[in-house]
């Protein structure tokens, strides 16, 4: 342990020593815009540098949102924690790769002529490691490990298993989210983030405090504060239930969440943030929908054993404008919405809140998804994509993570979906959000919520959406789940390819039965937690056909996504 807090303190320093020096090479550090301009590309880059075009993938984005109605107290609040996203941007980089602060420095003392543009890719990936191409490396020849920096860069699945199966005392510290793993001699230690992380966790945790005390909304004070504890103890269970309960303006969700970067297990948690500012008129119009959670649940097209009435269903539904990210919620594609928390502890009593971040969702239609319709879909189809339903589909998705099964029992052993399936188990999730998402839209419109006369133009945003997804490589989470929607959809007919416009055709009378037959699919395989069977069906429907690839390659010009970049103060 001691070893390892050494070598923490000693990549924090590197971390810093980068962000100074690399200010002379390039403006920006961790967590700012990389190009303070609305442009799609840096006007001084030679875009037939292969380096400067996966630059230029993203584009960089102004987000603006209206503080003008925020008090002078909750302008402070925002404030101090703006200053909470540097230091999880530096645990979340270690996460990644353990040794990334010294590959950045690499950059820093090398004399490559782009030194410039490594640093600025190094910054917008989080490391040197392609996040839309699979992890390919653009700068040095070390694959990225699998295991983030969760796990000893040469340990493999085998080896961990066999270290629990000798040592069952440890499977609980090895499995748990808030750990991670290092050599201890011939052996494997499990170290909680609070000492791994320990100068990075501190200082958030002091920021929080501060912040606390310049809040005067109670509930966001009792929130930062517990949540302040809960970063210096590992155990989040206190401060996730508080965040349940916020109300006010400011909403922020701190700490460590999210699975995805853990590809050997799916166990370990990455640290990020969303530092968002209500827009009350908006939340409050979402807000009938919570009601419809149970009817919802009782709707699904599975039999009653795997429905799941345990959970809580009195979801919070927010409308905001992210102000500031850090963390996970930094590089490579930017996240929408989202739907936390995950412990099931937590949803079963509270259920899960779902934020919709407008301001960020809103640039990725305009600049994304709106140009992609035209090229996915056959004219007529391609001309009723809205942002309505762009918006409505990411509503219903976050919606859905909060039904179906989560705590399952298996021959009378209490365990979760996330347990049994493994790192297979984020890619199934985010399929089954996506397509129960357009099977309770659908509901909706039968209980006349919406109008069904918008069907059509619920398909054709939802599907030219999947391709958004794809173009990010079917190794991502997100990605795997959209793969497995459009494979499916293909092989059932309820899309079909047009040779002659070369464009896909959605085959309304067949897609809204492969929407439900699909949302079955994916709900039985998770209430079953069977490892093999989820394989395989990945194995079957996770990749895309020679049309899709057509499409993909005809989609130069725009965006893989955006570069936001966030006021430093408001």
């Amino acid at each position: 342990m001691r070893k390892l807090l050494m070598t923490t303190l000693a990549a924090a320093a590197i971390l810093s020593a980068c962000s100074d020096k690399s200010s002379e090479v390039v403006e920006p550090g961790i967590n700012e815009g990389k190009i303070e301009t609305g442009e799609t590309t840096n006007p001084s880059m030679n875009l037939s540098d292969p380096l400067a075009a996966r630059f230029n993938k993203f584009k960089a984005v102004t987000m603006d949102a209206d503080t003008s109605f925020l008090s002078e107290s909750e302008r402070a609040v925002v404030n101090k924690l703006i200053e909470a996203s540097q230091p999880l941007s530096e645990i979340y980089m270690l996460q990644l790769n353990a040794e990334n602060p010294a590959i950045r420095q690499s950059i820093v003392n090398s004399d490559a002529k782009n030194k410039a543009l490594l640093l600025q890719l190094f910054d917008l990936h989080f490391g040197p490691c392609d996040t839309l191409e699979a992890g390919a490396v653009f700068y040095g020849d070390t694959p990225c490990p699998k295991g983030g920096g969760f796990y000893p860069a040469d340990m493999t699945k085998e080896e961990f298993e066999s270290w629990i199966n000798a040592n069952p005392d440890d499977a609980e510290s090895f499995k748990s989210g808030y750990t991670i793993i290092r050599r201890d001699g011939d052996g494997l230690v499990a170290i909680p983030y609070s000492e791994a992380y320990k100068p990075q966790v501190t200082k958030v945790a002091r920021i929080l405090r501060e912040a606390a005390d310049l809040s005067e909304e109670p509930t966001l004070k009792r929130f930062l504060r517990l949540r302040a504890k809960s970063l210096m103890s590992d155990d989040y269970f206190e401060s996730e239930m508080a965040w349940m309960d916020l109300e006010g303006n400011i909403d922020v969700a701190i700490g460590p969440y999210e699975v995805y970067d853990d590809q050997l297990f799916g166990y370990k948690t990455a640290f990020e943030m969303f530092l968002t500012i209500k827009n009350p008129e908006e939340s409050a119009a979402l807000a009938k929908y919570k009601d419809y959670l149970r009817d919802m649940e009782a709707n699904l097209p599975v039999e009653e054993r795997y429905k799941n009435f345990d959970r809580g269903f009195e979801s919070p539904i927010i409308a905001a404008y992210q102000i500031q990210g850090g963390g996970d919620n930094v590089p490579g594609v930017q996240t929408i919405a989202f739907n936390l928390p995950n412990d099931e502890r937590v949803r079963e009593a509270k259920g899960a809140k779902k934020v919709i971040l407008n301001n960020v969702l809103g640039a990725k239609y305009d600049l994304i998804l709106a140009p992609i319709g035209k090229r996915v879909l056959v004219p007529k189809q391609a001309a009723l994509t809205v942002k309505k339903y762009m918006a409505n589909n990411t509503l219903f998705h976050e919606l859905s993570h909060s039904l179906g099964p989560g705590n399952i029992t298996i021959d009378g052993r209490e365990t979760s979906v996330n347990a049994e399936l493994k790192e297979l188990s984020s890619g199934l999730e985010e399929g089954k959000a996506d397509v129960m998402g357009i099977y309770n839209i659908l509901y909706m419109m039968e209980r006349g919520e919406l109008p069904v006369s918008e069907k059509e133009s619920l398909f054709a945003t939802y599907f030219s959406g999947l391709f958004r997804s794809v173009r990010f490589g079917t190794d991502a989470a997100h990605a795997k789940g959209a793969a497995i929607q459009y494979s499916y959809y293909r092989e059932t007919g309820a899309v079909s390819w047009d040779e002659k416009q070369q464009r896909f055709k959605i085959n309304h009378e067949v897609f809204e039965q492969a929407v439900s037959d699909l949302t079955g699919m994916f709900i039985r395989i998770q209430g079953n937690g069977d490892y093999e069977a989820a394989k395989a069906f990945l194995d079957k429907y996770a990749k895309l056909d020679a049309e899709a690839k057509i499409i993909l390659n005809d989609l130069d010009g725009i965006p893989y996504d955006i570069r936001p970049i966030y006021p430093k103060g408001i």
